[in-house]
């Protein structure tokens, strides 16, 4: 009797290390399979168009066409006196420019120092009574685009910047 004894718990430490063994090796073979589909997937296909030119699809898909919205941010928001009838009023404003292309996103973040002296000019240049409207708001902003257009196309002979953005507006 004690001879099967010892048989059957030789026979179950077979069969833990087989079932570990099993786990192991499937765990290893998801593991694989996980790492292939995530990974495999971002490899450059090289493509022949139609005039016989090569094309990087991979290069293509990260880099934005040229007619994709892209913001640049401000780094401060503008803070200024904004004289009203009644009290002058302390604005705060967040700015951020929407341009095309990755060209003219370069563009703006190089002159950045020109365009925040230029927003800055034409904030404070504002009335706070016309600030607290919707429609003072929009005239400011487009004041704001045309104002910083004009100087992009002084200083690069295009206009660069689409849009002039408000994504903070505090008036206190």
């Amino acid at each position: 009797m004690a001879d099967e004894e010892l048989k059957i718990e030789e026979g179950g430490k077979k069969k833990s290390k087989l079932m570990l063994i099993i786990i192991v090796v499937v765990l290893l073979a998801g593991g694989a399979g996980a790492y292939f589909f995530l990974f495999m997937g971002d490899e450059v296909t090289v493509v022949e168009g139609e005039a016989g030119a090569v094309q990087n699809d991979a290069v293509e898909s990260a880099a934005p066409a040229e007619g994709q919205a892209l913001y640049v941010a401000m780094p401060r928001p503008f803070t200024f006196n904004a004289p009203g009838v009644a009290r002058e009023r302390i604005v705060q404003i967040e700015v951020q420019l929407m341009v095309r292309g990755i060209a003219n996103e370069e563009l703006a973040k190089r002159h950045i120092p020109m365009i925040e002296g230029t927003l800055l000019q034409v904030f404070s240049a504002s009335n706070a009574d016309d600030l607290v409207t919707d429609v003072g708001k929009v005239e400011l902003k487009e004041r704001a685009t045309s104002q910083v257009r004009q100087v992009m196309r002084e200083l690069e002979k295009s206009t660069v910047v689409e849009q002039v953005l408000f994504t903070g507006f505090v008036i206190q």
